[in-house]
């Protein structure tokens, strides 16, 4: 998980083994924290360790959505990967203990799974999100492993119904500190800017834009991740330091 606030963030990733892992329809647990859905919202409890400095990270994250999709789009022609978009528009409320930070707002809760490590089916991806007036708009595109680029660009109403559009022009960003480069799509004549840089990785990195999508400003979240990059050895070494693998 990372947290990121104006007063202070967090960032907790570990790797736990099978034997830590608990779940049943309504709840699952990996080590100290679950998640658990109680029939209209899904309850978040954390108790983590975050790395590489080791401090609490403990809290309560609750998502209420309010669409549900059901649809889940395969990212490659034989469907190892596939995305499924949960919640498109949701409300959340943050309650952290450790570190002291409580907000609520708009929100998106999404998925991604597939029968084969990312970094073998992808080099690289840019995902956008957006809460329009009336709809959320998704734009999905990257390359493959083979090469072979690929898009989506969707709306989703308020019932969870989704459509495709035709996707906006492609717009190159500034790259990120660690030269990650960052691309998204934007209206004829508009020019998205980056507002704030939440997350600056090696491979990734996670920010606000202020663009414009369907005739509509917005902030949009916006994310870039670079697998090749992911897979250098040098990366690969890294990890470590901000993933640990823990067997409690």
């Amino acid at each position: 998980m990372s947290l990121c606030g104006p007063r202070g963030g967090a960032w907790a990733m570990t790797e736990r083994g099978h034997k830590r892992v608990r779940r049943d329809a309504d709840h699952l647990a990996i080590g100290p924290s679950a998640l658990s859905w109680d029939g209209d919202t899904l309850v978040i409890d954390i108790a983590e360790i975050s790395a590489p400095l080791p401090y609490p990270v403990r809290g309560t994250i609750r998502v209420k959505p309010e669409m549900i999709g059901t649809t889940a789009f395969a990212l490659d022609p034989a469907a190892r990967h596939r995305w499924h978009p949960v919640a498109p528009r949701a409300r959340v409320e943050v309650d952290m203990i450790h570190p002291d930070m409580r907000w609520s707002g708009d929100g998106y809760f999404d998925s991604n799974f597939g029968d084969e490590p990312l970094e073998t089916g992808f080099d690289d991806w840019h995902w956008s999100r957006a809460h329009l007036t009336r709809d959320v708009a998704v734009l999905y595109e990257g390359r493959r492993r083979s090469g072979e680029p690929f898009d989506l660009a969707l709306k989703f109403d308020r019932q969870g119904r989704w459509h495709d559009v035709a996707p906006p022009p492609r717009v190159a960003l500034p790259r990120t500190g660690w030269l990650v480069s960052r691309a998204t799509r934007a209206d004829v004549g508009s020019h998205p800017k980056v507002a704030k840089t939440w997350i600056d990785a090696p491979f990734y990195a996670r920010s606000a834009l202020d663009t414009q999508l369907f005739g509509e400003p917005v902030r949009a979240v916006h994310e870039s991740l670079s697998l090749g990059r992911f897979r250098s050895p040098i990366v690969q070494s890294m990890l470590p330091y901000r993933m640990p693998r823990a067997f409690w």
